[in-house]
């Protein structure tokens, strides 16, 4: 892979999030597996402040490559680069060609639309699902750096959460890329309403991410909040644009992540229980996991073919009531098209199954508990011997 992205490396520099530390982002070519991805670089000018975060820098980047979740921009590989007069450290990751979610709002708006509530509550669940996983795991990753510049989607409205690892980055590189700084200064004095009141006063934890959740929310719902000029957003635009949301459970929703006080603030996976989110019943929505995590059990085409079969008068299903006319569904009230479609969105992550499962730890791989040369001593267990099949088919 390595060589086959080296090989065809342009030039093109393009923007996936502010992570600091990175000189340049710049767009290549996997030959091998046929996708774009994105080259980043972070220079070292002092060789000994380098050699003295070397081992620290594996372990970070070690640590990224374990983090796998459909809404999270995927971190493919690293490697580093020694010259006699400086170092670099040179890491791959996932291209989104669509941009990011501030960008999409800023067209949106600029076409005098407004933002469907349903597209709203589907992003909303993606993110969420994203930092749930990242909380979940053991030790919980702070993201830092929520913002809707940070934000990716995709043509088919996948969301995914770029520049995840900004907290880490901080810690390992704070003399990387001088200019880098000052570049993260100015979007930082940009974005500075997406950052928590306590955000840099004490460690952090998953309440700053909520809180820029929140924020987040707040712009997708009403495009953009307005700021004064070049000057930072105030905390009177934020008020005025929680309180020109019309959905009082929208309301309700943002005004909970945008608490002052952190620890009254939810955390994503109670947000992922609130009402506001509620668009695909739990039922509907564990059949259509269930469906395409067997789908190598089942023909080819079988929904279809199952749906061609029903008569479209049949009731499928009927609710009754003693005080009242029952409620009766049809087969004719599904369009298998719709069924398609959802099933293809199950699939590519947009309809997360996190919001019904129970909050557990994801540990940290083993590997990364272990130093390099633990793990090069650690065998793999010798697999128990099998019965050899002895049985004959007769036909």
């Amino acid at each position: 892979m390595l060589r086959a992205i080296a090989n065809s490396f342009c030039p093109l520099q393009v923007s996936q999030g502010n992570v600091p530390g990175v000189e340049s982002a710049s767009l290549a070519m996997d030959t091998e597996e046929g996708v774009e991805v994105v080259w980043n670089e972070v220079l070292f000018s002092d060789k000994k402040v380098f050699k003295a975060q070397e081992e620290k820098i594996k372990e970070m980047f070690e640590n990224l490559m374990q983090v796998e979740h459909p809404n999270i921009v995927k971190f493919h590989k690293y490697w580093l680069d020694m010259k006699e007069t400086e170092a670099r450290v040179i890491f791959i990751t996932e291209y989104m060609s669509s941009g990011s979610l501030k960008q999409f709002l800023k067209k949106t708006k600029k076409n005098h639309k407004t933002m469907n509530v349903k597209a709203w509550k589907r992003w909303c669940t993606q993110i969420l699902s994203a930092l749930n996983y990242l909380h979940s795991c053991d030790p919980p990753i702070i993201h830092g750096n929520l913002t809707c510049d940070t934000i990716f989607i995709q043509h088919n409205g996948l969301i995914k959460i770029g520049s995840v690892w900004h907290r880490l980055f901080v810690n390992v590189f704070p003399d990387a890329s001088v200019h880098s700084k000052e570049r993260q200064h100015r979007d930082e004095q940009r974005n500075l309403h997406f950052f928590a009141p306590e955000y840099g006063a004490g460690e952090d934890d998953y309440s700053i991410d909520i809180f820029s959740f929140g924020i987040c929310t707040l712009e997708m719902a009403v495009l953009e909040i307005q700021a004064n000029g070049d000057a930072a957003v105030s905390k009177e635009a934020i008020v005025n644009a929680g309180q020109s949301l019309e959905d009082p459970l929208m309301r309700e929703f943002t005004q909970s992540c945008l608490r002052h006080d952190a620890k009254l603030r939810p955390t994503a996976h109670d947000l992922l229980f609130h009402r506001v989110l509620f668009e695909v019943h739990s039922l509907k929505l564990l059949a259509a996991h269930c469906l395409n995590n067997n789908q190598y059990l089942l023909p080819e085409n079988c929904v279809e073919e199952k749906t061609k079969s029903f008569d479209p008068n049949a009731v499928m299903a009927e609710i009754r009531h003693d005080d009242r006319p029952g409620v009766q569904l049809k087969y004719s009230h599904v369009s298998p098209l719709e069924l398609d479609k959802f099933l293809e969105d199950v699939k590519n992550g947009i309809y997360p199954l996190m919001n019904f499962a129970t909050s557990r730890p994801h540990p940290v791989p083993r590997a990364l508990s272990l130093s390099q040369e633990q793990v090069e001593t650690v065998k793999t267990p010798t697999p128990e011997p099998q019965e050899t099949e002895t049985r004959k088919v007769r036909q």
